[in-house]
């Protein structure tokens, strides 16, 4: 069992971040990564189609004997990993946006987020927001149109800086000191965003706890591939898989798939 996958799922190519993390701190595990493009951005649909369209990865992956799945999309974790614990029987990790370190460290009592809007409306970043950000400014922003830009290879385009300026001009009115990525797309805008916030923001996204939380439920159950051989990564897409190779580089090869 040990040598068995690890399977990451997300609504597309932006769950490469995080595989990125985790391969970085699990060098020897074997992955697959499926990138559900054709049906991205999932923010905007509901809940129930999140749903179903995480059903319908997990199943995929379980199908390829995969030990522990990564949900490594923000709006699918929010909306459907309760339903995935209470219906599948294996290891899940999820993600959603790092609204409390934001919270807890903020100097100036105001922080941005950028996520999708099937993320900020999901009742877990509600919960999470009541707890830990009642008594600071939190700025939402539903990054409306940057998942569909990364997803046609557009992400250093004008189109996105421009996109990204209206996005932030708010939370920097607001004089915000973090800057929370809500969606696993957004690490990939970092140089981006690095050129256009004041050098005072620092940003936080979620794919190294989301490693370690992977390493740390592998040794709970006992399921860490402790063999030092070369690693089996395969990627699949049902969208371009010239956008996610552009993001791995030629070390990986993209495999398209119609699912």
């Amino acid at each position: 069992m040990s040598k068995h996958p690890i399977g990451i799922f997300d609504s597309g190519v932006g769950g490469t971040s995080v595989w990125k993390e985790i391969h970085a701190l699990l060098p020897h595990e074997n992955t697959i990564y499926l990138a559900d493009s054709a049906n991205a951005p999932y923010g905007p649909k509901g809940r129930e189609a999140i749903i179903e369209l995480s059903i319908k990865n997990t199943e995929y992956l379980l199908n390829k004997n995969c030990k522990l799945i990564v949900v490594a999309c923000n709006t699918a974790t929010t909306n459907a990993i309760d339903y995935l614990r209470a219906n599948y029987n294996v290891p899940l990790v999820g993600i959603e946006p790092a609204i409390k370190p934001a919270a807890l460290q903020t100097k100036t009592h105001a922080v941005g987020i950028l996520a999708t809007k099937g993320t900020l409306s999901s009742e877990l970043f509600s919960k999470t927001s009541s707890l830990f950000a009642s008594t600071i400014n939190v700025v939402e922003q539903n990054g409306n149109g940057i998942v569909e830009l990364i997803e046609n290879g557009k992400l250093n385009s004008e189109e996105m800086k421009t996109l990204l300026m209206v996005y932030l001009k708010p939370m920097i009115k607001a004089n915000i000191d973090y800057l929370v990525l809500g969606c696993t797309h957004y690490p990939y805008l970092m140089p981006l965003l690095l050129e256009l916030l004041p050098k005072h923001v620092k940003i936080i996204d979620s794919g190294e706890a989301v490693a370690r939380q992977t390493k740390a439920i592998l040794e709970r159950h006992n399921i860490l591939n402790t063999d030092n051989t070369q690693p089996k990564n395969k990627f699949f897409t049902n969208g371009k898989p010239e956008v996610m190779q552009s993001l791995l580089g030629a070390n990986y090869w993209v495999e398209y798939l119609d699912f």
